[in-house]
């Protein structure tokens, strides 16, 4: 049996997804995208063009949750399926788009530059607890028209595992577009075995930008995933209450599925977000706060009843240094969302309310996780009968040690963690050099480091990657790209 997280009645869930069908014919939709109004108009939906808003009527949007898959897979860059967005698969991967990265040796937060990614994409890949790769940090060495196709550009220079990425405009979505295709071999390759999703954000209350709503629709087209992240911030753009902060979520969530869906039917979309419940002290966005860890286990399943894949942003913390209120809530988020059952859970290494990563804390990020995927694996006889054969042979005898049934079995039932987790004595601790979580992390990240194997792409393909890339930056004034590090 797998234990389960539930925090919504059938009841709540039925009357939160009713009221969001309701919202989408009244006050309707924004969108600010002219191929998404006239998809909807076309389909049947009331649109004033003047005022960018559509009225979206129930028996659409049920076609389109009807057509949206129920599942699909991301693939590593040797064809494998290692990523399942469906049923109650979780998965992981660091949270995107930081701004600053924690310096290891000052602890301070700086701008990040290509080494300071290429760093991270290294350490994922060596991570076994993370299942995905993101496009972490936003560089600051290149011209800012080129953030996103950037971070691309490094991240399938060094990577194996899929990536969870985003576009930051209309047109370097096709620069990234380009870059996968010559990843995977054709656009139809891609769309087969697609090694990307991304991210597309409605704006709170009820919008669609151009850029998020073209993005959308491209990937759809293209058979490439996309992966809403809807943000109702409760208590300032959302409804204070829990509940009614998820009847937003629920409807922004809709009407992506429906325009997704009118745009290619069948494209796999997943039904996400990175919400907040509001700091009423400080005016902040609190990604640690229990309240936004039960909006996101509540939205979840919401798409679970809807048959749709899944995707929060948990597993972060607010702190601005890794220390005991940064571990605090980033367990605590990270064991919601696999109880939860959420696919895919990004977050990790993220502090500083999603605007900082930090390598130290995505390797004790990585333990958390280690260990909420030992829990909801859950609990099996392994033996039959489960121990009465065992203990007779033993009797009163303490000596479990020495069996057999302990080696075959002790490392599937615990989890072993690296040594970022201390559990030795005060007196091993002491020889070891009393050194603190963060001592202990920071020496795991080199470790971690030092047995990096480089990516298989081909130099042909690196060679083609650096010119798509090289070609974006020439238009915004930028006629080299800094080197790629050494691997």
């Amino acid at each position: 049996m797998r234990p389960q997280f539930k925090i919504l009645s059938d009841e709540l869930i039925e009357q939160i997804i009713a009221e969001g069908f309701e919202l989408l014919m009244d006050p309707g939709v924004r969108v600010h995208n002219e191929e998404a109004l006239e998809l909807l108009a076309d389909a049947g939906a009331e649109v004033d063009s003047d005022a960018q808003i559509a009225y979206i009527p129930r028996d659409i949007v049920e076609r389109a949750l009807e057509t949206a898959p129920s599942d699909f897979d991301l693939y590593d860059m040797n064809g494998e399926p290692v990523v399942h967005y469906g049923g109650d698969s979780v998965q992981f991967d660091p949270g995107s788009a930081a701004i600053t990265v924690l310096d290891s040796e000052t602890q301070e937060q700086r701008a990040p530059v290509t080494e300071d990614f290429v760093k991270f994409v290294k350490l994922v890949e060596t991570l076994p607890q993370l299942d995905a790769q993101s496009t972490a940090l936003i560089c600051t060495d290149v011209p800012e028209e080129i953030g996103d196709l950037y971070r691309l550009y490094l991240a399938l220079n060094y990577m194996e595992k899929p990536i969870v990425t985003g576009a930051f405009r209309k047109d370097t979505w096709w620069t990234m577009k380009d870059m996968l295709v010559a990843v995977a071999g054709s656009e139809q390759a891609l769309a087969e075995k697609p090694i990307a999703i991304f991210d597309v954000c409605p704006s709170p209350p009820l919008l669609w930008s151009d850029l998020t709503c073209q993005n959308m629709i491209d990937c759809a087209r293209y058979g490439i995933p996309s992966e809403l992240v809807s943000m109702p911030l409760a208590g300032a753009t959302a409804p204070v209450t829990i509940a009614a902060a998820v009847v937003q979520h629920t409807a922004e969530c809709m009407s992506g599925v429906t325009i997704c869906q009118l745009a290619e039917e069948g494209a796999p979309i997943v039904w996400g977000g990175s919400p907040a419940a509001f700091d009423m002290r400080e005016g902040t966005t609190p990604m640690g706060a229990v309240g936004t860890w039960m909006i996101d286990t509540s939205y979840t399943e919401v798409g679970k009843a809807l048959d749709l894949p899944t995707h929060a942003y948990l597993g972060m913390s607010d702190a601005k240094v890794v220390d005991a209120q940064c571990g605090l809530e980033s367990a605590g988020g990270t064991f919601m969302a696999a109880l939860a059952g959420v696919n895919m859970v990004s977050g990790a290494g993220m502090m500083d309310f999603e605007s900082c990563q930090s390598y130290e804390k995505l390797v004790i990020d990585a333990e958390i996780i280690g260990m909420a995927k030992r829990l909801i694996a859950g609990v099996e006889a392994r033996d039959e009968p489960i121990a009465l054969g065992l203990m007779r042979k033993l009797g009163h005898r303490a000596d479990y040690l020495g069996e057999l049934h302990t080696a075959k079995w002790f490392s599937e039932e615990q989890y072993i963690p690296s040594a970022v987790i201390d559990r030795g004595s005060l007196e091993g601790w002491k020889k070891k050099g009393a050194k603190t979580a963060w001592e202990r992390a920071q020496d795991r990240v080199g470790a971690l480091l030092a047995t990096y194997e480089p990516s298989p792409i081909s130099d042909d393909l690196r060679d083609e990657l650096r010119a798509i890339t090289l070609k974006a930056a020439q238009r915004f004034g930028m006629d080299e790209l800094p080197p790629l590090p050494e691997d």
